[in-house]
């Protein structure tokens, strides 16, 4: 929505007072756009900070949700609420390097269950592959918008991640018939035109 200089002029002539009893009731409908203001404004934590400690809640909820991985739909929910939760961090500290880390971070902890994984039949287990697969698709689409030096600080990431899908043979698989070329999980390798790549194979009817 775009605003009017009448609109704008007129905002500008509240008094404080006034003003601040507006910022204060658009704060009470919009949490988020709070978090924002007070981690910009007064927090002591730095971004850096703030991301250690979403490690830390990753691995604490991906335990936790592990209890229920014989029930794929039930873990798969629960996966959601923590990358939820990534995302809100993501919102709020405009941490780009999270973006990816982050994510990466998540999948590499889920698939550090591997062993249960196994355990599971395919047709129950393939929403959350998918699922995953398209979360390491996003990462690595968002690598390519940063800066060639923050490149080599995912390289440990996601080698561990290639490792993990390698010992994984429906995840392996279903990489494999979906078109993911596992090439890709080194920075340097990630193809320029991965948007239009990934573009095609969802066109083909795949990554759904």
């Amino acid at each position: 929505m775009e605003y009017s200089k009448e609109f704008k002029a007129a905002l500008s002539n509240f008094s404080s007072i006034e003003k601040d009893r507006l910022i204060f009731r658009l704060l009470k409908k919009d949490k988020l756009l709070s978090k924002k203001l007070y981690f910009e404004l007064i927090d002591t934590e730095t971004t850096d900070q703030k991301r250690t400690q979403m490690e830390e809640i990753i691995e604490e909820k991906v335990l936790f949700a592990a209890k229920y991985l014989s029930n794929p739909k039930y873990f798969l929910v629960l996966i959601r609420k923590i990358s939820a939760e990534i995302t809100e961090h993501i919102k709020v500290t405009t941490d780009k390097f999270g973006e990816v880390s982050l994510h990466l971070f998540l999948v590499n902890k889920i698939l550090d269950h591997n062993d249960k994984l196994g355990h599971q039949r395919f047709d129950n287990i393939y929403k959350l592959y998918l699922y995953l697969i398209n979360k390491i698709i996003k990462a690595l689409l968002t690598v390519k918008k940063l800066d060639e030096d923050y490149w080599i600080e995912f390289d440990e990431s996601l080698e561990e991640l290639e490792n993990k899908i390698l010992n994984n043979r429906y995840l392996q698989k279903l990489c494999i018939n979906n078109s993911f070329d596992l090439n890709w999980l080194k920075s340097d390798k990630i193809p320029d035109n991965l948007d239009l790549i990934i573009k095609e194979i969802k066109a083909q009817g795949f990554l759904k």
